[in-house]
């Protein structure tokens, strides 16, 4: 037996998984964080959902030569200000192999690929090592589309540059209509031979639960200082550092803006765009303190640019409130009396701010009006 057998078999590899992720709690009792009891059970199953996302990330999904896409983010797994409006898929692979990705294009708004470096159980960062995007590629007349990904560009066809370095695929999709648009599908393979999954060896175990729980704490840790940073600039939404967010794994079609929002039970928060500017897509969320995005299954908690209505001069107005006040564009605060929220412009011409400010909301409709 060698070490990684030792330590499977004592049993310490669960201890250390265990121990992590009671030291990633620390981020859910921040003295920052919100004291209620809802936040705090928020913010306990945040973590439960983070290690849903990272055992299989890191566990069942963490074969490079054996690769599959999975959802890294969905309705009950949420990380970074999640889009309601999108489908994420996630896939590892090995920066030293090639490999091809096949797809079927769909009709939804918005499709990106991209390749990553990093991650956020290591140095908190997932940088982008290459990019494609979908109406830059050759596709077919069924629709059918096929993309080689390598350190060196191909001599013709659709190409997604990798790095050494480079260790994931991340696929965003982007609705405007899920109930009407088709999802594109996507299956990727190593170039030339592929081999089967080898059993489980003690030593991919350890690595395994050892990344697992360290995604669980770096990803807890990132976004908990990212919702801590926002407090000075509560019920205001200004552009976010760039930056920052592509580090994270931002895509670079996007424009951010990040903040959090606090409001009394008779408050009313205003989110004015004096106008919407040529882009593939835009819209509005509202997320818990943990940066998950509210329950839109059941909640109206985010507007987008085919269900938003716009006002007569072209810019569009949305309220954020805990109860209906009889207005277009409401958002629902879905029980919560503070959180963050999130803005972007997709492939837009300019970058159009957002104003905001807290009404009372028996003065909500006089403010609007005037």
């Amino acid at each position: 037996m060698n070490a990684h057998d030792d330590v499977v078999i004592s049993g310490a590899v669960w201890d250390e998984f265990c121990d992590t992720l009671k030291r990633a709690g620390r981020q859910v009792l921040r003295p920052e964080t919100p004291a209620t009891p809802l936040d705090r059970a928020e913010g306990w199953r945040y973590l439960t959902r983070l290690l849903r996302i990272g055992l299989e990330m890191h566990l069942e999904f963490a074969d490079p030569d054996a690769p599959g896409f999975f959802l890294p983010s969905h309705e009950t797994g949420k990380i970074g200000a999640d889009n309601p409006d999108n489908r994420y898929a996630f896939a590892r692979i090995s920066g030293d192999r090639e490999y091809v990705l096949h797809g079927q294009r769909g009709t939804v708004s918005y499709l990106s690929v991209g390749t990553q470096k990093g991650g956020y159980e290591t140095d908190g960062k997932m940088e982008q090592t290459g990019f494609v995007d979908a109406k830059d590629l050759q596709i077919d007349a069924d629709g059918s589309f096929e993309i080689v990904l390598s350190q060196q560009k191909p001599a013709h066809g659709n190409w997604l540059r990798i790095e050494p370095a480079s260790n994931a695929v991340i696929v965003r999709q982007t609705f405007l209509d899920r109930a009407r648009e088709k999802p594109a599908t996507l299956t990727i393979a190593p170039r030339g031979h592929a081999r089967p999954p080898q059993p489980l060896s003690s030593e991919a175990l350890q690595r395994g639960l050892k990344n697992a729980a360290g995604f669980v704490e770096g990803t807890a840790t990132v976004f908990a200082n990212w919702a801590a940073s926002y407090l000075p600039h509560e019920n205001a939404l200004p552009p976010a550092d760039q930056a920052v967010c592509q580090r994270a794994g931002g895509d670079p079609n996007i424009h951010y803006y990040h903040s959090a929002w606090a409001l009394q039970p008779d408050e009313a928060l205003i989110v004015h765009v004096p106008r919407i500017p040529e882009c593939r897509f835009w819209n509005l969320q509202i997320n818990n303190w943990w940066m998950e995005s509210l329950d839109y299954r059941y909640h109206r908690i985010h507007l987008n640019q085919h269900t938003a209505r716009l006002d007569a001069d072209g810019g569009c107005t949305m309220v954020l409130a805990h109860r209906d006040p009889g207005v277009p564009n409401w958002l629902e605060t879905a029980g919560h009396t503070r959180g963050t929220l999130c803005m972007r412009w997709v492939g837009a011409r300019e970058h159009v701010d957002p104003t905001t400010r807290c009404v009372k909301l028996d003065q909500l409709k006089r403010e609007l009006a005037a």
